[in-house]
């Protein structure tokens, strides 16, 4: 068993880039090793901002020799059926191949031996095929060159068993990048050149010319060193793992430095100073014992500096000092107009073609707001007047320059100018949550004006029939729904849907929108999938809330929650589960007789006509179930109700146990009918049965 080693050597791959391409590099080669008949023990990859890098572990020196059987036309078969044949076993004459019987006649069969090859010919081909099927998100030509690559490509290691495997990279227009042995290490630090003979050798000697190879290695020290700077300074590093991520495939040879920040900024909020310091220059925050940002920056260098760092510090103080400067000129500005001033200038900015400007938007997240507050018990003119301010900060100057914070600053801009911390936590909060990670608003007026506005994004969208397709969800409107899923549930609102979205429909002035009934259904539909996503990773089974929805009319996300949570613990009990595979069964022999006879047997069961102690026991428990059950589903005791039915098993085995439904008596058989027709009808009081597996 040898080693295979492969590193392209480039000019710096961006660093979102990186870590995929390396995925994307193990996954082509391992496959196309695969293909090739070619095992391994192992395969990792690596990344640095100048080299991918694989290892694949454990190959055999040859493939295995083939043998294969091809069936052919029948003996005696047109010539150009045999002609065919032998072209694509690619043998040129019958003698070549072999008559069987295979009991259904005789036919010719071809038997084709292929031996192995060594396996340093086949590396080659596959190594070559990788790199010409990476998917790069961007690439580029350079120099005369005609073939694309991320970015200048200056070297390729190709190792098989400490050996240069034979071959070349065509770069088109005569020039090629052959296979070799040999890399450099840092840019500046080591740019000497060096052959390397193995993966462990390779690791080694870029290690001793200042290069981490280990990705996640170049992140644990970047961060640990990182936060020994902070605690010595008394503070903590600020999370930002996505920063992280990004800074390791900035350097090589990571340095961590901590500058200072002017105390003249530190009146700027600290969401502007963050965002600018990691937006523009790849900045750490540090924070105090109280969780505040502190006037420091932790910055990453990819140098070794002689001086302990001061110049480093001082050039990366300078431009932080120019970056910040402009932050603070335009949070001094922005705070001169109030946000009411600016409502107009959103007249201005469309929302979407079909769906008119951001002021139109902001009319209707008013008018909403106010419903659902008001259906909700929060304050309703606290919500108007929150949902009037929500997108002013969009024309601010700090927000144009740094738009994630829009909504934070509107929050800023909001208690500045004399409003209630309600509404300004309100303007904050109106676009959470964002994500699954991402905090939920408890506050009633903030809970209110977020959901107005991502329902009426919701209904917009689906009013122009712009749904997500597939993978493609442009409008984030997943993520809406899911949003507004966890602000009804986290905050336990009793919310019927179904009159939210028609006074969401209701509130457009503009054409063209689908009606209101159309939408409310796709809607509902489209929550039901997402709500499936949301009680999945709670481990609720996607085919009970598909029974419950089912029922119809139920548009209470809260409801609807506690109703598939009673159906799932009913469903897992030993009553429920049998009861569960009796009722199917009475569903089947219903479907089947319903179909065969073009009649149906909903029909009230005739007590007089019931025969046997059997069916007279469950038509009983039948009518005492159904009586018992009604009142505790309209108290929403939806356990009490599963409860209740659960008491059915008995008389439903014994039922069909004993009984013949199809009975040669016609009357007597339509009437049992009618009895499997009622189990069905009092059991989809609760859930529609027929939509549970197993």
């Amino acid at each position: 068993m040898a080693e295979l080693l492969i590193e392209f050597f480039s000019e710096e791959i961006p660093a979102r880039m990186q870590a995929r391409a390396a995925d994307d590099l193990r996954r082509l080669v391992t496959d196309k090793l695969g293909a090739a008949g070619l095992t391994f023990a192992s395969a990792a990859a690596h990344s640095t901002p100048r080299r991918l890098a694989l290892v694949v572990d454990g190959l055999p020196e040859r493939t295995a020799d083939v043998r294969e059987e091809k069936k052919g036309p029948r003996v005696g078969a047109p010539d150009q059926a045999v002609q065919g044949f032998l072209k694509s076993a690619g043998l040129s004459s019958l003698d070549q191949c072999e008559q069987r019987d295979s009991g259904k006649g005789v036919f010719w069969f071809a038997v084709v031996e292929k031996p192995g090859r060594d396996t340093a010919e086949v590396l080659p081909e596959i190594i070559l095929a990788a790199m010409a099927e990476l998917p790069w998100p961007k690439s580029m030509r350079w120099a005369a060159n005609t073939v694309r690559w991320v970015r200048p490509l200056h070297s390729i290691v190709a190792l098989f068993g400490g050996k240069v495997l034979t071959g070349a990279f065509d770069l088109g227009n005569g020039a090629s990048v052959p296979f070799g042995d040999t890399t450099r290490g840092h840019r500046f630090l080591s740019p000497d050149a060096f052959t390397v003979t193995g993966f462990a050798d390779y690791r080694d000697r870029l290690r001793a010319a200042h290069v981490i190879l280990d990705r996640e290695e170049r992140k644990a020290k970047i961060k640990a060193d990182a936060e020994a700077l902070a605690a010595a300074q008394g503070l903590t590093l600020s999370p930002d793992d996505a920063l992280l991520d990004e800074v390791c495939g900035l350097v090589e040879w990571p340095s961590v430095l901590m500058g200072g920040i002017d105390e003249a900024f530190m009146d700027v909020p600290s969401e502007v100073l963050i965002t600018s310091m990691r937006t523009h220059q790849k900045y750490f925050a540090a924070l105090d014992a109280e969780g505040r940002m502190a006037p420091r920056f932790i910055v990453v260098t990819n140098m070794i500096t002689t001086d302990g760092g001061r110049m480093v510090i001082a050039g990366n103080e300078r431009v932080l000092r120019a970056r910040l400067s402009d932050a603070k000129f335009f949070w001094d500005q922005d705070r001169k107009t109030k946000l009411e001033s600016r409502l107009p200038a959103l007249e201005k900015i469309t929302f979407h073609a079909k769906l008119g400007t951001v002021a139109q938007k902001v009319e209707r997240i008013q008018t909403l707001s106010a419903a659902i507050a008001e259906a909700t018990g929060a304050d309703v003119e606290a919500a108007k007047r929150a949902a009037l301010l929500t997108k002013a900060d969009l024309v601010t100057e700090v927000v144009g320059e740094f738009p994630e914070v829009q909504g934070i600053m509107g929050r800023y801009y909001a208690l500045g100018q004399g409003e209630s911390p309600e509404v300004a936590d309100a303007i904050a909060n109106h676009y959470k949550p964002l994500g699954p990670s991402d905090s939920c608003p408890t506050a009633p007026v903030s809970v209110a004006v977020a959901l107005a506005d991502k329902l009426d994004t919701l209904v917009g969208f689906f009013a122009i029939d712009e749904k997500p397709t597939g993978s493609k969800d442009p409008y984030a409107l997943r993520r809406a729904a899911l949003g507004i899923i966890r602000l009804v549930l986290e905050n336990g609102l009793r919310l019927p849907l179904t009159r939210v979205f028609a006074a969401a429909h209701g509130a457009y002035s503009v054409g063209g929108l689908a009606p209101a009934e159309t939408v409310a259904s796709d809607l509902l539909a489209f929550f039901a999938d997402r709500l499936k996503v949301v009680l999945r990773e709670q481990g609720v089974r996607h085919d009970l809330v598909d029974a419950v929805f089912a029922l119809g009319g139920e548009d209470d996300l809260s409801r609807l929650l506690a109703r598939v949570k009673a159906l799932q613990s009913f469903v897992g009990s030993e009553d429920g589960a049998n009861l569960l595979t009796a009722t199917k069964r009475a569903g089947n022999i219903l479907r089947i007789e319903e179909k065969k006879d073009g009649a149906s047997y909903d029909q009230p069961v005739d007590a007089a006509k019931l025969a046997q102690p059997e069916e007279k026991d469950l038509y009983g428990a039948l009518s005492a179930a159904s009586e018992a059950a009604r009142p505790l589903l309209a108290s929403e005791d939806f356990a009490g109700a599963m409860a209740t039915l659960a008491r059915l098993r008995g008389p439903v085995d014994a039922f069909f146990d004993k009984v013949t439904v199809n009975a040669e008596d016609a009357a007597l058989r339509a009437n049992r009918l009618r009895l499997l027709s009622q189990i069905r009808a009092t059991l989809n009081a609760v859930a529609d049965f027929s939509k549970i597996e197993g």
